[in-house]
């Protein structure tokens, strides 16, 4: 018997360092684990010691003996990883630790999302080290609060890991605490003696077309935020009226968009999706999402497990014309041959096995349409259609390249909601590369321009720091590197005294008006929000608007 990593695994790694076989891989020291869709175990090695459940924020990994139906395939697809790659056994040597000057070191870390915690849990190991952490919401955990889809809740199971960090008694919230407005990055520098920014990538890629700020055509970046209660989009306008929507993109956020569209609202009733969006979707009228996706299925962006979960949502037919499946020369000869990445030529097998499935009559329908892109959106003053082109592969020497040919068609449709990514901002006070959109660094120490000086105190994490790339498990590398970049420069001296001591903050930030919400705060939260929820039959109620936060913190500390 072997242990099975499945779909809800977010790449944390913390099951590779108690393997005692090394059979999990990638590891973080491979350079495969940048780019991985998941983990994998090969049932070769595997030992069946269960090491790697105790570990899991997430309950992705279980014993092949005990997979359920819809969980099977995940048996092959950790299998077909070890094809193309090779384990050698042994324990995973432990980092020693460098040995810290005699002092406290204080750091500030604005943003409250997974690569603002993986480093401050790297830094909260040391007792010397005291972490404040801010962030505008009056909610912790970002994109795993805001962005995980509702219906993926052993996803959010990440968030125990967090909640242990913040219990520390050398970590402090600043939530509902704006920096720029409450207290100024100047003000941050001169009561710490290291910044980590964790801002994310606050907007969406836009496509370029005529027509694109018609209403009903929307960022998928905010029409996820307005299902998932976040207090910006809360009141987003969103129309769902139209019988079929448009999703232009194709990786896991494209297909969280439309599997929520979807799905019957008496199975998103029992999760934590947002009241008002609940309520919309009993009334929509859609029946088909589409998805565009510019280039072929084996360079589709989503991941193998999330398009693999699309097919076990009830009523749903997931729809693909085999003629869709076009590969470009290089990978159909590498197909041919048993030489094309195992990763790759799983997401082939996979979507020739939906196209061949048979459709019910009276379901609703996910439609992949690939080698598609949009040119223009049409309507009286909201959208109406979109045309799209038809595209072809080119050649290209080292890369796979398409190009437009001639077939134009048009999709009616009264929702196109672009899913083509999201990208950095400027953060007030930092550096800025506008063309890759992060702030220029080097292992997480900003510089003043890419390659250049490196700003003493100043750090970055998440995708601020590398541009909008990679999910939880990449968030923990990349915080933990930023961490420890602070502690190395810890040790190096490299650090002057703050100017000013970090025990005004409270009294600082109150007098700017900031309704703090500290960590007894977000328990009185979090306590209500699943009581509520528990009342109706769900995981929690959410909070959507700043009031409600703020008098539910209060009632908690009374």
């Amino acid at each position: 018997m072997a242990h099975v990593i499945t779909r809800p695994c977010c790449n944390d790694a913390s099951c590779v360092s108690v393997c005692p076989v090394n059979c999990i891989h990638p590891t973080p020291d491979e350079p495969e684990f940048l780019t991985a869709e998941a983990l994998y175990i090969d049932p070769e090695t595997c030992i069946d010691c269960g090491a790697c459940i105790d570990e899991c924020p997430v309950e992705a990994i279980i014993p092949d003996d005990q997979l359920e139906e819809r969980d099977e395939p995940y048996l092959q697809i950790n299998a077909d990883y070890y094809k193309d790659h090779s384990v050698e056994g042994g324990l995973v040597p432990p980092r020693k630790a460098p040995a810290l000057p005699d002092k406290e070191l204080h750091v500030a870390v604005v943003g409250a999302g997974p690569a603002a915690f993986y480093a401050a849990e790297e830094l909260v190991r040391k007792p010397s080290i005291k972490v404040d952490m801010f962030d505008r919401l009056p909610t912790p955990y970002g994109l795993v609060r805001a962005g995980v889809a509702p219906d993926h809740s052993a996803t959010k199971g990440v968030e125990k890991t967090f909640a242990s960090v913040a219990a520390k008694k050398n970590f402090a919230y600043y939530l509902n605490v704006e920096v720029g407005k409450h207290i100024s990055h100047d003000e941050l520098v001169a009561r710490y003696h290291a910044v980590i920014y964790a801002v994310g990538a606050a907007t969406d890629k836009r496509l370029g077309i005529e027509g694109e700020d018609l209403a009903n055509s929307v960022a998928a970046t905010q029409f996820v935020a307005w299902y998932n209660g976040h207090p910006d989009f809360a009141d987003l306008d969103v129309d769902l009226s139209s019988e079929r929507a448009v999703v232009v993109g194709n990786g896991n956020v494209a297909l969280d968009v439309a599997r929520i569209l979807v799905t019957d609202p008496d199975e998103l009733a029992k999760t934590d999706i947002a009241d008002h969006a609940l309520a919309k979707l009993r009334e929509s009228n859609i029946s088909e999402v589409v998805l565009l996706g510019r280039r072929g299925v084996a360079q589709a962006a989503y991941t193998n497990s999330e398009f693999l979960a699309l097919g076990e949502v009830e009523g749903v037919d997931v729809v693909i014309d085999p003629d869709e499946l076009v590969l470009d020369p290089a990978a159909e000869a590498a197909l041919s041959d048993d030489t094309l990445d195992s990763t790759i030529a799983t997401k082939i097998r996979l979507a020739r096995e939906f196209a061949e499935r048979p459709q019910t009559p009276g379901n609703k329908r996910i439609v992949f349409r690939f080698l598609t892109s949009p040119v223009e959106i049409a309507g009286d003053g909201e959208v109406a259609t979109l045309a799209c082109v038809r595209n072809a592969y080119a050649d290209a020497t080292g890369r796979v390249a398409v190009t437009p040919t001639d077939e134009r068609f048009d999709l009616e449709t009264g929702l196109v909601l672009r899913a083509i990514g999201y990208r950095g901002v400027p953060v007030t006070d930092l550096p800025f590369d506008e063309g890759h959109g992060v702030v220029p660094n080097t292992e997480g120490r900003v510089q003043t321009a890419a390659g250049g000086d490196v700003m003493p105190g100043l750090y970055v994490t998440g995708w601020i720091k590398r541009g909008a790339t990679g999910g939880i498990g990449m968030n923990r590398i990349c915080g933990q590197e930023t961490a420890q970049a602070v502690v190395a420069d810890f040790v190096a001296a490299a650090f002057d005294d703050p100017s000013t001591s970090r025990d005004d903050v409270a009294a600082l930030v109150a007098d700017r008006g900031a309704n703090r919400i500290d960590l007894t705060g977000w328990k009185a939260i979090d306590a209500a929000e699943k009581s509520a929820g528990k009342a109706a039959g769900r995981v929690r109620a959410k909070f959507v608007s700043v009031s409600e936060f703020e008098a539910a913190a209060t009632a908690g500390a009374q």
